[in-house]
């Protein structure tokens, strides 16, 4: 009964909020100490928990660290499993998302892409393959400044219009449908203050993934390295034979990391790397800060020992000088959670077929904010948004892929309502 009326189903609000959304400049801080980052990201915040007031969520608000929280409540009276869809407001600080135009190229044909306010920035088929699959379909760029949004208001979109369509379809039967809204995930944060015993889920799906169809179990385990050098600082008048200077020593680092494996620009696949993301300082002291990633936690730690190793040689080449090196743990790879609950996994790839795709699984090499909540006890998988080319002035995402999101996560939730 469910499967052939969310097929039937064509009142999408999707693209409209969508459109609206990514106009909103919810960029996030990486070097701020507030929780959000940014206080810009609860304009959106505020916004998307009015709309889900409006629509009968009794329950919606925002909270002061800028999470939005609401319940869908069930219609059924069978017991089911809580399911949560979570995706996160804020956008990456690589671009700007500050005055966003977006532009709707309809019918695409297959053409380059152009962008009005940079005629430099052009997305072809060439180089960004899906477009290949997206003949016919409505194509929402931003206009060439600026990234789009679609990481991931697209997920944020299409989980306010299954919400709305959920409301609006009473003969869809669902348990109790959670929905979680977050901020700072592109700066790693965006579960640090989520309140579980509030959400009260029994597992979650974020939907902040790519191609249309694809949904991912698995994710790099990550840590991040700081290390701090310190040099001797003479004037350098004076210096022949005393100074050391700890730029030198960070550059002579960062010259020995190996070129032809363990960096993202060569590797692919499972393969993880190591990968220096910002250096700073002085003659005195330097500092460089390291992404380490990997799909196996064991690796992890022997890029870090081979890091290590990398430093202790060069400065042990500038007598007097030292080295201080501070892992932290970031998130860990989901799957070894998710693999306890297949039944997440079985359904999230049923809907996904129910909504006319072939299911695609994959592994992200970099994480979501479902690496963290299942680590924390909510088994989270990632289905796709169907964004594309994240975090730059390319970024693209289909109207119509986003709509086959809305299908998923309602056919996810009349799925575990069908099968408990």
């Amino acid at each position: 009964m469910s499967n052939t009326i969310i097929n039937k189903i064509t009142e999408f609000t999707v693209e409209e909020r969508f459109l609206r959304y990514v106009q909103i400049d919810t960029e996030s801080d990486p070097t701020s100490n507030t929780y959000p980052s940014t206080e810009k990201q609860k304009n959106l915040g505020k916004i998307l928990a009015q709309e889900l007031l409006e629509m009968g969520l009794l329950d919606a608000h925002l909270d002061e660290h800028g999470y939005v929280y609401a319940t869908i409540p069930a219609n059924t009276d069978k017991s089911v499993p809580v399911i949560c869809f979570c995706s996160h407001m804020d956008t990456s600080p690589d671009c700007s998302g500050a005055d966003v135009k977006p532009i709707i190229h309809r019918d695409y044909q297959g053409e380059d892409i152009t962008l009005p306010d940079d005629p430099s920035v052009v997305i072809r088929p060439s180089e960004h393959a899906d477009l290949h699959n997206q003949l016919g379909n409505d194509i929402i760029t931003a206009s060439g400044t600026t990234l789009l949004g679609a990481d991931d208001k697209a997920g944020i979109a299409e989980i306010m219009s299954a919400a709305q369509l959920l409301m609006f379809h009473p003969e869809i039967k669902h348990g109790t449908i959670k929905i979680l809204f977050t901020p700072d995930e592109e700066i790693g944060r965006g579960v640090d203050k989520v309140d579980l015993k509030k959400l009260d889920a029994d597992f979650a799906y974020t939907v902040d993934g790519e191609v249309a169809g694809s949904i991912e179990d698995e994710t790099f385990s990550a840590d991040g390295v700081s290390v701090v050098i310190n040099g001797i600082s003479v004037h350098p008048g004076f210096a022949k034979g005393k100074l050391q200077s700890a730029i030198k020593i960070a550059s002579d680092v960062i010259n020995k990391l190996p070129k032809d494996r363990l960096s993202p620009e060569s590797t692919g696949g499972r393969q993880g790397f190591v990968h220096p993301v910002t250096i700073s300082g002085s003659v005195e002291q330097a500092t460089i800060d390291f992404i380490i990633r990997d799909f196996i936690d064991e690796n992890l730690h022997a890029h870090e020992s081979e890091l290590e190793g990398i430093i202790k040689e060069v400065v042990s080449n500038y007598p007097g000088c030292t080295y201080h090196f501070d892992i932290k743990e970031q998130y860990r790879n989901m799957k070894q959670v998710l693999d306890r609950h297949p039944q997440i996994m079985d359904i999230g790839m049923e809907a996904i077929r129910r909504a006319g795709m072939q299911p695609i699984k994959r592994s992200i090499r970099g994480g979501t904010d479902g690496s963290r909540l299942s680590l924390m006890g909510l088994p989270c998988p990632n289905i796709f948004a169907g964004g594309h080319a994240f975090h730059g002035k390319q970024e693209w995402v289909s109207v119509q892929d986003m709509q086959k999101a809305v299908r998923t996560i309602l056919h996810i939730a009349a799925l575990w309502e069908e099968q408990s």
